[in-house]
């Protein structure tokens, strides 16, 4: 599927916090030969960049600004994408807490999402790129060739964010509070909230493996490009 002469199609992958897009994605941009276009992480560069200039999440206009005077980009590694704000590599500091926290809150603006938006589909034009978030296959990527909603039950979405957050000494009930709360701003925010798409596939991950997960949606690339 990497020969040069097949169809490059734009994947779009949405779902909830610990679903598991971002591993999904990454493994099978790296089995496909494609980009691994990752919009969280375009955001918590943003949020990152927020907490640094001290800047309110809520000031629209001023974090509007900020995004128009920054530099995010990415590049592809062995180990996922290296996440560059102004030319710096921010890779493992967007990771930590509080700047999840803190893009799940500037995402809200329907102007910072606007922006964000506009500088996706300037990178995934070109097709042969996986993209994952809430709102791409609604909002980023609407004529995406193929479409993924990938959820789980809210107890295993939490037990793998635990999984994922455990050397940095969180607790269950932490993880939980902040999934519920994510999962209500994500789902009730006015601008693009997090729904499947009506053409998606929808995946439901519980009860399956991150290769099975791949797997299924390598059959699915398959017969897109029959």
């Amino acid at each position: 599927m990497t020969d040069s002469s097949v169809r490059k199609l734009i994947i779009a992958i949405d779902g909830p916090a610990g679903a598991g897009k971002s591993t999904v994605a990454a493994r099978l941009a790296r089995k496909l030969g494609y980009v691994n276009l990752e919009s969280g992480a375009m955001y918590r560069a943003l949020a990152l960049k927020a907490i640094e200039w001290d800047a309110s999440f809520e000031d629209e206009a001023a974090l509007v600004k900020m995004a128009q005077e920054s530099r995010i980009a990415l590049q592809p590694a062995v180990g996922g994408n290296r996440v560059l704000l102004d030319g710096r590599d921010v890779s493992a500091r967007i990771r930590e807490r509080d700047v999840s926290e803190a893009a799940s809150k500037i995402s809200t603006h329907p102007q910072v999402r606007e922006w964000m938006v506009a500088r996706q589909r300037e990178m995934g034009l070109g097709g042969g790129v996986i993209m994952e978030g809430r709102d791409i296959g609604t909002k980023v990527f609407p004529d995406a060739d193929l479409k993924i909603f990938l959820d789980a039950d809210p107890v295993v979405r939490q037990q793998r964010r635990l999984d994922q957050q455990k050397a940095k000494g969180a607790s269950a009930q932490a993880i939980a509070a902040e999934l519920r709360e994510r999962d209500l701003r994500d789902r009730s925010r006015a601008a693009s909230p997090l729904v499947a798409a009506e053409d998606a596939v929808v995946l439901d991950s519980t009860h399956l493996s991150e290769e099975q997960v791949v797997n299924s949606i390598e059959l699915l690339v398959a017969q897109k490009l029959k």
